[in-house]
């Protein structure tokens, strides 16, 4: 356990999940603050950098504390921090194995920083009222590395053997009702129906 020392000279041992809440919640005020100047590519820029930062001590966010339940091989979201609001949505996403979405956008800023594995991700150009997207580039997620989004980008992921990452959003994820995925199979814009399976992970 880490030691921390109260204003009033007393000396205190801090456990995993504390030190971890309390490291969260420091980059959370970090990024209202980011935030607050107004949502663009430079502020989402620097919301990606500071969660960079929170995840450069791994130690915080071992595997082990972040399980994937076994009818859910596909992946689970654990809630880190999210004000009373919805606002500032900060989750770890856990993936065991292979995993992908199709392209979709997220109608609030988002964005993705990697802890553990890779996370490819494919950046299209339009938007969903623009018809078929096309892809444009490929990033590729892992421990020290992040990517940005604005509300209308698009971008699909692709995972083949495991990652563990933040993903930060601008408004709770159930609460995203507008969001819009390309269906291959019907060759159009469509709305997410389903709701995520969410673990309240917050100490």
């Amino acid at each position: 356990m880490q030691k921390n020392v109260l204003p009033c000279g007393k000396v205190v041992e801090l456990s995993l999940s504390s030190r971890r809440a309390v490291a969260v919640r420091e980059s959370i005020a970090d990024i209202r603050l980011i935030e607050s100047t107004g949502v663009d590519r430079t502020a989402v820029d620097g919301i990606r950098d500071r969660l960079i930062a929170l995840a450069a001590d791994k130690e915080l966010f071992p595997r082990s504390d972040f399980p994937v339940p076994q009818n859910n091989l596909g992946g689970q979201l654990y809630l880190l921090s999210q004000d009373t609001d919805g606002r500032f949505a900060l989750y770890m996403q856990v993936v065991a194995g292979a995993n992908s979405t199709p392209a979709h956008n997220h109608t609030t800023w988002a964005v993705i920083v990697g802890l553990e594995g890779q996370e490819l991700n494919r950046l299209y150009n339009g938007h969903a009222e623009q018809g078929k997207p096309e892809m444009e580039s490929e990033y590729i997620v892992e421990h020290g590395t992040g990517i940005a989004f604005l509300p209308e980008d698009v971008h699909s992921i692709h995972i083949e053997d495991g990652s563990l990452n933040f993903h930060c959003y601008g408004l709770d994820l159930n609460a995203l009702s507008e969001r819009q995925y390309w269906s291959e199979d019907s060759d159009e814009w469509k709305y997410f129906k389903n709701k995520f399976d969410i673990i309240d992970a917050r100490t």
